[in-house]
């Protein structure tokens, strides 16, 4: 099978490569006919992620183990692939972002009671978000001083720095980012992914359409009408495209172990348990908060399984956007103008992995690596400037990043941000505990904002029946 056809134009030109994709097949066929009644949807994605765990490594066993996994053809093509089904769900997901945020908070606006507290829910989601975003930031710098993240091996890492080619991503300051968030032109804002922009203009939108309703109400009826019908027929498309979530995962997390080097992944070890510990050091957190509030934290944590599995293995809290929705308020109870705005807000600003942990992570790494002292001045610095400039960080894969970028930048590293190469070597291996951070971040912030604004559904929150299958479903 060595000629042009079958290598650059099929990719499929080893007889490993024919193997990996016969066996992805009998998966995803053996997945698909569990029982629906012995297995739910929870319990899929829960046994698809080990199974795409032990294909990703099984290609890695079959490669050798080897540094540079994407220099063997038979990965190349494998992965590629793969990338068809994991990362065609995706886009799939990601398509209806921008309709679903729009319609979810025009629709919300309109059919507001005249009570409805609007300003305090804008008010309330900022700031638990910050409150948030800077407890995990706390706890990113806590735990990268108590394991003296960066200080082993400095010339060594140093080294590696030296011939990598990770370059600093250009920083803004904070009044051009917040600026950046209000939407001059909305389409400019869709195409960028620009979610605050595409809130405020949404909102704009839904108060002016309310406001009118009071005196013309016969005349804007039908862009009541309209936006009503979108709303169901958008949330029908969501719940279609969810239920092949399991068959989705499978693909997605077997990449990105085959993808990355086990060299490469053991480099940086220490940072990597770090952040995991510290993910799931934020993730207590979290469930004390709500528990703060008066919820059951396991009940949340059960219902919100499936969820969290999909953002660990897609890396992107934009493409989780619609599943993060349907969670809350078919699962969890948050009532839809609590669950529309803080879940799309909560894409945007205050992600707790990308712009909380993972930037203090790299702030110590790169303190330590170049010998500066780790001081109380350093500390509340970097507490203030991190959580700052999280608002406006796009929650697509990669933009932790910037995160870093920003951070390194506000507390005076940004000269170093080189010695940061060997993580971004292995950025899909943190980023999945960052995203899925991400995104049950934004679902406690609903359901704290939603409990404080008497919102929430108490009884539906306690039933563990309620949406239960939800995800699986296109009936709703």
């Amino acid at each position: 099978m060595n000629n042009v056809f079958f290598e650059q134009f099929l990719m499929v030109s080893e007889w490993k490569t024919v193997a990996f994709l016969g066996a992805l097949v009998v998966i995803l066929y053996l997945i698909n006919m569990l029982p629906k009644k012995k297995f739910n949807f929870s319990a899929k994605v829960m046994i698809a992620t080990v199974i795409g765990l032990i294909l990703g490594l099984g290609i890695q066993y079959v490669a050798g183990f080897p540094t540079n996994p994407m220099d063997l053809k038979f990965v190349r093509e494998t992965t590629l692939w793969y990338s068809l089904l994991g990362g065609g769900f995706i886009s799939l997901i990601r398509m209806l972002v921008i309709p679903l945020v729009m319609v979810s908070i025009i629709h919300v606006i309109i059919n507001m009671n005249e009570d409805a507290k609007l300003g305090a829910l804008v008010k309330r989601s900022l700031v638990i978000t910050l409150v948030m975003v800077a407890i995990s930031v706390g706890v990113g710098l806590v735990l990268g001083n108590l394991f003296e993240v960066g200080k082993i091996a400095e010339s060594g890492a140093q080294i590696v720095a030296d011939q990598g080619t990770g370059k600093m991503r250009e920083v803004k300051n904070i009044v051009d980012t917040l600026k950046a968030l209000i939407p001059s032109n909305p389409v400019e804002a869709m195409v960028k992914l620009n979610i605050v922009g595409l809130v405020i203009f949404s909102a704009i939108v839904g108060v002016a359409a309310k406001r009118m309703s009071k005196k013309y109400m016969a005349v804007v009826k039908p862009f009541y009408d309209l936006v009503n019908a979108s709303q169901k027929i958008i949330v029908s498309m969501a719940m279609s495209i969810i239920k092949w979530m399991p068959l989705a995962v499978v693909p997605l997390l077997a990449n990105t172990i085959a993808q990355k080097g086990i060299g490469a992944i053991a480099e940086v070890g220490k940072f990597i348990a770090v952040l995991y510990l510290a993910t799931a050091v934020m993730f207590v957190i979290q469930m004390l908060a709500v528990s703060l509030f008066g919820l059951n934290p396991f009940t949340y944590v059960k219902k919100s399984i499936s969820l969290m599995i999909l953002a660990f293995t897609s890396r992107s809290s934009v493409g989780c956007l619609p599943v993060t929705i349907s969670t809350l308020t078919s699962k969890l109870g948050v009532t839809e103008s609590t669950a529309s705005f803080v879940a799309s807000f909560g894409t945007t600003a205050g992600m707790q992995g990308c712009a909380g942990i993972f930037p203090a992570l790299t702030i110590i790494f790169v303190t330590n690596m170049s010998g500066h002292a780790v001081d109380a001045t350093l500390i509340v610095m970097s507490i203030i400037v991190v959580a700052i400039s999280s608002l406006g960080i796009a929650g697509i894969p990669g933009t932790a990043t910037m995160a870093a970028s920003v951070a390194l930048s506000g507390t005076g590293l940004a000269s170093m941000f080189s010695l940061i190469n060997p993580i971004l070597a292995i950025d899909p291996i943190i980023d999945m505990p960052r995203t899925m951070l991400n995104v049950i971040g934004s679902v406690t912030n609903a359901l704290m904002v939603d409990k404080s604004l008497g919102g929430l559904n108490h009884e539906m929150y306690q039933d563990m029946n309620a949406g239960l299958d939800a995800n699986s479903s296109d009936e709703e």
